[in-house]
């Protein structure tokens, strides 16, 4: 096993929660990096909650898991639903969310556990949740169409409501506003619809939460004529349409071993007469402001795509193989990553706890890769 996962986990309380989960029943299920119980529970009398009725938790140390935290926010009031935020190593992100039968349930969970003290050095902080439910799509092109466009979200992700269209000066092609009919497909949908999108249609999207201050759903289409499909064949590829950010100047292959072995990732075939190399810290500067500029690692495998793309080496290909499940539930895979233009490959083993499908938990797997090569690159 990666010495990065000795690092990160606690065995004892891994157990203690494998015990929790057995003693009581407990059925939790994974899903694109959040863990998820009830929505609803197992064995749920009540009517479904509405609005003002989830509370948002952060400060919670990175070893505490559902065995703690389900019964702490169950004891102020019947919960709904709990989703815990989970990273690809088994840690918990320090945040979660809580949904109550009633905004009653959730008031109680702010005023009896906002300051609740877990570790010595930490509190939790519970607010209600802000449950935002529309998401800004941008950089789409000019021709898009609205029902096509509908139709394509619609089998991207669930609960897709409705969309509009917004072009205009400062718009980079066409916007849309995507509703979906709760915070958890929205957000769930923001976690994989730009890798979606870069899949199906090799096109790179923005994306953003769209504030609900001014609503922009009942504007009308732009008065541009569409075509009949969401990218027309007449048009360039979608990555000659958009304006990506400008990518740094392209790295030649360093002739050192140490030095390759840091900048592989992103270094090109070294030309006949190559120039000096690059130092490692600038190698590591560079990926770290790539990191930086894409915002946190949600989406490890879109990243590390990004990363390769601008230095023009190729897109990243995966070989994933089960390797053994453990004891506690974890599954491990062995993976080979390999880039066109890029030697050696990268190879390596991740572990994972499976998801609600085996879709789901290859997906998983694949990001585990992602991100432990792109930890390997910038030596996390």
């Amino acid at each position: 096993m990666e010495v990065i996962h000795m690092q990160v986990l606690n065995s004892e309380r891994l157990q203690a929660l494998e015990a929790w989960l057995m003693e009581t029943d407990t059925k939790l299920a994974q899903v694109n990096g959040q863990r998820k119980y009830g929505g609803p529970p197992a064995v749920w009398h009540l009517p479904p909650p509405g609005s003002g009725c989830e509370v948002f938790i952060s400060q919670i140390p990175r070893h505490t898991y559902e065995d703690v935290l389900i019964p702490l926010f169950g004891s102020v009031g019947p919960l709904w639903e709990f989703r815990l935020m989970m990273n690809f190593s088994g840690q918990n992100r320090g945040f979660a969310y809580a949904k109550y039968s009633s905004p009653a349930g959730a008031n109680d969970a702010m005023r009896l556990l906002n300051g609740h003290r877990l570790e010595a050095s930490l509190r939790l902080s519970v607010r209600l949740s802000t449950e935002k439910s529309r998401l800004c799509i941008g950089e789409l092109p000019a021709s898009t169409q609205l029902d096509h466009l509908l139709q394509v979200l619609r089998g991207m992700a669930d609960g897709v409501e409705r969309v509009s269209l917004k072009a205009g000066p400062g718009i980079v092609g066409v916007s849309a506003i995507v509703v979906f009919s709760s915070h958890y497909d929205a957000s769930m949908a923001k976690r994989v619809l730009v890798e979606a999108f870069r899949k199906q249609f090799q096109l790179n999207i923005s994306l953003k939460w769209q504030s609900t201050m001014k609503s922009t759903t009942d504007e009308p289409p732009p008065p541009h004529k569409f075509s009949k499909s969401l990218f027309p064949t007449p048009l360039k590829p979608p990555r000659h349409v958009l304006t990506p950010p400008r990518p740094p100047p392209r790295l030649a292959r360093p002739p050192s071993r140490d030095a390759r072995e840091l900048c592989k990732a992103v270094g090109e075939p070294a030309p006949s007469q190559p120039p000096p190399p690059p130092s490692s810290s600038s190698c590591a500067s560079s990926l770290e402001g790539h990191l930086t500029s894409s915002g946190s690692l949600h989406c490890p495998m879109a990243l590390l795509c990004e990363l390769c793309e601008a230095k023009g080496v190729g897109k990243p290909q995966y070989n994933l193989k089960l390797s053994h499940a453990g004891p506690r539930g974890f599954m491990f895979f062995l993976y080979e990553l390999s880039v066109p233009g890029i030697t050696p490959d990268f190879e390596g083993q991740v572990m994972i706890l499976p998801g609600p499908s085996a879709y789901a938990t290859v997906e998983e797997a694949h990001q585990a890769a992602a991100l432990q090569v792109l930890q390997k690159i910038c030596n996390y």
